[in-house]
């Protein structure tokens, strides 16, 4: 883990050696394993999840410890490499419980005293042997907005709706009235029922627990803080999940204005489509600016981070869905069709703009940290 920085010194927004390293290893395995075709055929099959591909991606690369230490069973790396990940997956929108488990639950155990229990999921979560997530709405409101469960009798009961990649999980992380409790999905009293999402690519779930048996990781407090702390890391390195769709919207759809002819023309030689371009264009590289600041501040652990978080959510959010709708329209016809992947962008870009607080929430968070009027 890096050294926090000082203050007064500005985020790191290049990206390093190892980095780009990680990089070009996760993009040859997706363009192997997660290409088109494939994440297609699995989002209709209905089992978007390809578990031998997240044995590679998270047992094998190791891209699931990256966050954890190392004494710990980790990488010992930082938000910075997980984030490279996460545009990759962006980029490829792959199905991939990455967010929810590598990055918001590690995130939310790293929290707590690395004792007994939490120190086991831990290693268990960085080896790619179980995954884990936080029971809270994927569009929670707020990085405050976990819905606490009832505890009778050590035995954990609530409901919780709109839980990413709940279905898929071996362990629930329940905010609860008593503190933290890690629950087995299949556990007696447990009952995951998935729903309809907008986005096939990312399975959401409305958990039921009836006294459900679960272990206690941390009292009331540190689990606030915990939680708080899972969910701003996930709204951070989200971004950079934007980031990566938006990247790869602006990308196919200049190719395929170079190679649709019109008039005996490309039609990307069109002024008005350049200019359309020109201003995505500018929309990406601010929006890796600002996924890179945040990435950055969580690693080095900034006293800034929920400024950069907000400041990153409040505006990449935006880019992603602007590039994907771009990307269907200027692909004409065949964008408008189910075979053609642009439609799984739109809708990770839209599910997205709504995950870990609304582009409005996060703006109010800039005000109200910048002390200025609230828009």
């Amino acid at each position: 883990m890096n050294a926090p920085n000082e203050e007064t010194q500005a985020p790191d927004l290049l990206y390093s050696e190892t980095e780009e390293d990680l990089r070009a290893a996760v993009r040859a395995l997706l363009a192997d394993r997660s290409d088109a075709p494939t994440v297609l055929a699995r989002v209709e099959s209905g089992t978007p999840y390809d578990p031998l591909l997240w044995k590679a991606l998270a047992a094998d690369m190791g891209t699931a410890g990256l966050l954890v230490p190392e004494e710990l069973g980790g990488q010992g790396a930082s938000h910075r490499e997980a984030a490279v990940v996460l545009e990759e997956l962006g980029r490829a929108v792959t199905p991939s419980p990455y967010l929810t488990s590598a990055v918001v639950a590690t995130e939310t155990l790293l929290a707590l005293a690395p004792d007994g229990p939490v120190a086991a999921l831990l290693a268990e979560l960085a080896e790619g042997r179980r995954t884990a997530v936080l029971a809270v709405p994927f569009a929670a409101p707020a990085p405050d907005a976990a819905q606490p469960a009832g505890v009778v009798a050590g035995r954990v009961t609530g409901a919780v709706t709109g839980v990413a990649d709940a279905d898929t999980a071996d362990v629930l992380l329940v905010p609860t009235t008593d503190g933290l409790y890690a629950v087995g999905t299949g556990a007696e009293g447990v009952a995951v029922q998935p729903l309809v999402p907008l986005d096939l690519t990312r399975p959401l779930a409305t958990v039921t627990l009836a006294g459900a048996a679960g272990t206690r990781l941390a009292d009331g407090a540190s689990a606030v803080a915990a939680v708080r702390r899972g969910l701003l890391a996930g709204a951070g390195l989200l971004a950079s999940e934007q980031l990566g769709l938006a990247e790869w919207c602006l990308t196919e759809t200049v190719r395929h204005t170079r190679e649709r002819h019109q008039f005996n023309r490309p039609v990307g030689s069109f002024q008005a489509l350049k200019h359309r371009m020109a201003q995505l264009w500018l929309e990406v590289v601010s929006a890796r600016a600002a996924a890179r600041s945040a990435a950055d501040a969580l690693a080095t652990g900034s006293p800034d981070a929920p400024l950069a978080v907000a400041v990153a959510q409040a505006y990449c959010s935006g880019v992603a869905v602007h590039a994907a709708e771009e990307c269907v329209q200027l692909h004409g016809g065949i964008g408008m069709t189910w075979e053609h992947p642009a439609h799984l962008y739109l809708k990770r870009a839209k599910a997205d703009s709504i995950a870990y607080g609304t582009a409005g929430q996060h703006r109010g968070t800039i005000a109200e940290l910048m002390e200025l009027p609230a828009p």
